[in-house]
């Protein structure tokens, strides 16, 4: 990867992410970080990974939104002043919940237990948008 695509790669990204949090009022879209984009040499084609914190039908739900928002957010990036705009291709970045789930097994193997099996829903709370923090009901705490 040349300099000058890794310097394209990020402006993207930050542009992107911009969009996405100060343009994009679809509340159908949640907890999203744009982690990652790569383009192409030719900047025909970008890829933009995505990471989404939820459950799997709300990840689903939020991808299909921000699938749909790519367009609009396409649009928006002529702002950049780049020769040529790339259609925009978004995939899910999972990495995050890999790693963790790495770390576990790897936990697990030094406790010198067998590796839990996957967990089949997000152990990580959804965040809502707006919503106040929960609060104890333990006095102490």
């Amino acid at each position: 990867m040349s300099e000058r695509s890794a310097r394209v790669d990020e402006l993207l990204r930050e542009e992107i992410s911009r969009i996405l949090v100060r343009e994009i009022k679809d509340p159908r879209i949640g907890f999203v970080t744009i982690t990652r984009v790569e383009v192409t040499a030719d900047l025909q084609h970008a890829t933009v990974w995505a990471s989404v914190i939820g459950q799997p039908d709300e990840r689903k739900e939020t991808m299909r939104s921000l699938g749909r928002a790519m367009p609009f957010v396409r649009h928006h990036l002529g702002v950049l002043r780049l020769r040529r705009v790339p259609e925009l291709h978004l995939k899910l970045d999972d990495s995050a919940e890999r790693g963790t789930r790495i770390l576990s097994i790897l936990h697990d193997l030094e406790a010198g237990q067998a590796p839990a099996p996957a967990p089949a829903r997000e152990t990580l709370p959804t965040p809502q948008r707006g919503a106040e923090p929960p609060v104890s009901e333990d006095p102490s705490g």
